[in-house]
């Protein structure tokens, strides 16, 4: 039987009682998602999915976006990418420095992020004491603390977002990534967003303005869109909107992309490995009324 228990923090619970490796039943996946909905970010202990597995329960989501850099992801499924520091025979296995910085996946998308999923299979551990954790922030929560005057002057506001920002940001900090070619940039052409959006599962509003991501506010000038940003990238990481998860051998992580922030901690060292297989799903069904109706709702649906 699926039981939910929350964490008791501002985001975060954890779901025991399925196999994520077998069907899931039409209830039990929309528990899963009004789930996602109220606590952002779901832990499924003592899941360790093959990569067909992991990749047929994320489709459940959305669809799975391909590597830009069509390199390091699973041989036979290619939807599943590796994230790893882990050399062998001279050659990394996976992206070593995925994720770590502010940001939300995908929002640089015309069809932005839903949902990441992310399997652990090596942690890395120092004395003891788990490293590599990731810190989530609340935009829900955000969202909801903003001050009222800013909330007013942004109300239909857009944001552009730019899938180089990040990228370049993290070749600036001294990342091994090589630059995207002309081609790889034109994939990934940028996107705007409101920056006030309203959320496809708890039908709240919620910031979706990334420091990953966002370069500008349309709506305003250059320099006052400088400024916003600044303050609106200071208030979403307040202390008060973060959830650190310590992750561990065989936890699969759900998190929602519209209405949280993430951050990888490297804090381990290319000796002390970790391994992780994602899949990433973009937003292109949870938007849709139908599939509200027939997955979100699946027992109104039927009757």
């Amino acid at each position: 039987m699926l039981t939910i228990e929350p964490t008791g923090q501002v985001l975060g619970a954890t779901i025991t009682g399925l196999d994520l490796a077998k069907p899931i039943p039409p209830g039990d996946f929309a528990a899963i998602l009004q789930a996602l909905g109220r606590y952002g970010v779901l832990r499924f202990p003592d899941q360790l999915l093959e990569p067909a597995a992991l990749r047929d329960f994320s489709r459940r989501f959305g669809s799975i976006q391909a590597s830009i850099s069509k390199k390091f992801h699973d041989p036979e499924v290619p939807e599943v990418g590796i994230l790893s520091n882990i050399v062998e025979d001279g050659q990394p296995i996976g992206i070593a420095d995925a994720g770590q910085d502010w940001h939300t996946d995908m929002s640089y998308r015309d069809t932005m992020g839903f949902v990441n999923v992310l399997n652990a299979h090596k942690v890395p551990r120092r004395d003891g004491r788990v490293l590599g954790n990731t810190v989530f922030a609340n935009m829900h929560a955000a969202y909801e603390a903003l001050d009222e005057g800013l909330k007013q002057r942004l109300k239909g506001a857009t944001a552009t977002h730019d899938f180089n920002k990040f990228w370049d940001g993290m070749r600036a900090k001294g990342s091994g990534r090589p630059p995207l070619t002309e081609e790889q940039r034109r994939q990934r052409p940028p996107s705007v967003h409101p920056v006030f959006l309203t959320h496809p599962i708890t039908g709240r509003t919620v910031l979706y303005c990334n420091p990953g991501y966002a370069i500008r506010i349309n709506e305003l000038d250059a320099a006052e869109s400088d400024r916003v940003l600044e303050i609106l990238f200071a208030h979403q990481l307040e202390a008060r909107f973060l959830y650190t998860h310590v992750w561990a051998e065989r936890d699969l992580m759900v998190w929602d992309n519209i209405g949280t922030l993430h951050n990888a901690i490297p804090d381990y060292g290319p000796t002390e490995h970790r391994l992780m297989k994602r899949c990433q799903v973009l937003a292109d069904r949870i938007f849709d009324p139908a599939f509200q109706q027939d997955v979100l709702h699946p027992q109104a649906a039927a009757e």
